[in-house]
């Protein structure tokens, strides 16, 4: 345990588990927002001034301005496997480490991605808005026909860690046919081990029954999917995002789901969130559900635990656990 009169202090910028909020204590002095505040920039710069690190929830922007502002601040540690809110360049440039938690909640995460499927592709919330709404009097043919997933064929836009335990769960659990793209092709050796093919882009959006996006934002990867990618997928096609918000053009989509161009839709994250497109809300074939991929209470706990163990890792003994931009060691 660190000395007392010589501890770092830490921002704990979001509520989080009170088991690690006393683990942090341990080591650091810390200030945590016990109340879960939205603070406003003005407020987060504040009260990181005189800190040497911070734990983030990837809702709290860290930029060349708040480093500027903040002179002390060594580590950033994000409970979050994606990381665009933070600058890491600009980061790196200040001398400041910047970690995320990757590993963790890839299966839970993999999970959701399979449960909006089902849910988008089977009409789950159509139908339960159908029965509760008492409009279900009789049998019928096609009352709330939807898609089989089933021998169908997925196709996975991202072949990481999620990505994979997408295709397994497709491969091995459903006997479907499995068609990724990414942007390095995955080992061979991967591709058997979830029985995935590699294919275009604009083959995998013009064959795949159903289309999981799995890719980290950034700037490049700003609208993989617009209106000329939803033009290509069949008019029988479900799409499901758990990637980031900005990967799908939202009022796009909301149009194609409009225009039965595509058939439905399972989406996890959205542009502008916690905001949802209103011609999003409009619509009936569209499953949404607030950012929760990775909620369930043992991931979201690991989560948070290894935020803490790279804050205590690096602040005690220079030895994060997940850095994103190790070069800035070599200095430390």
């Amino acid at each position: 345990m660190t000395d007392t009169a010589a501890r770092p202090r830490i921002l704990v910028a979001r509520a989080v588990f009170p088991e690690v909020v006393n683990k942090l204590a341990q080591h650091f002095d810390v200030e945590a927002n016990l109340a879960d505040d939205i603070w406003p920039r003005d407020e987060f710069i504040r009260r990181l001034q005189g800190k040497q690190g911070v734990f983030t929830t990837g809702g709290e922007r860290i930029d060349a301005d708040v480093l500027k502002a903040c002179p002390d601040l060594k580590i950033c540690a994000n409970m979050a496997v994606g990381y665009n809110n933070f600058d890491v360049p600009a980061m790196t440039a200040a001398g400041v480490l910047a970690t995320n938690a990757p590993g963790v909640l890839t299966e839970t995460t993999a999970d959701m991605g399979f449960a909006l499927l089902m849910a988008a592709a089977r009409r789950v919330t159509e139908g339960e808005h159908f029965l509760r709404a008492g409009q279900w009097d009789r049998w019928a043919y096609d009352m709330l026909i939807g898609q089989d997933v089933h021998g169908s064929t997925l196709g996975i836009i991202g072949m990481g860690r999620i990505g994979q335990a997408i295709a397994r769960r497709g491969a091995l659990g459903f006997g479907m046919n499995v068609i990724y793209h990414n942007r390095a092709r995955l080992p061979e050796g991967d591709e058997a081990a979830v029985k995935a093919r590699y294919v275009s882009k604009e083959e995998l959006l013009k064959t795949a029954d159903h289309v999981v996006l799995v890719v980290p934002y950034s700037k490049e990867s700003h609208h993989t999917i617009g209106a000329a990618e939803l033009a290509l997928m069949k008019p029988t096609a479900v799409l499901v995002n758990i990637a980031r918000g900005g990967i799908v053009d939202d009022a796009a989509l909301a149009k194609a789901l409009r225009e039965d161009r595509i058939a439905a839709a399972g989406l996890d994250v959205f542009e502008g969130e916690p905001k949802v497109h209103p011609d999003l809300l409009a619509c009936s074939n569209v499953v949404l559900t607030p950012h929760i991929g990775s909620a369930t209470v043992p991931t979201r706990k690991a989560m948070a635990n290894l935020a803490a163990d790279n804050l205590i890792g690096y602040l005690t003994e220079g030895k994060p656990v997940t850095p994103l931009n190790p070069e800035v060691m070599a200095g430390r």
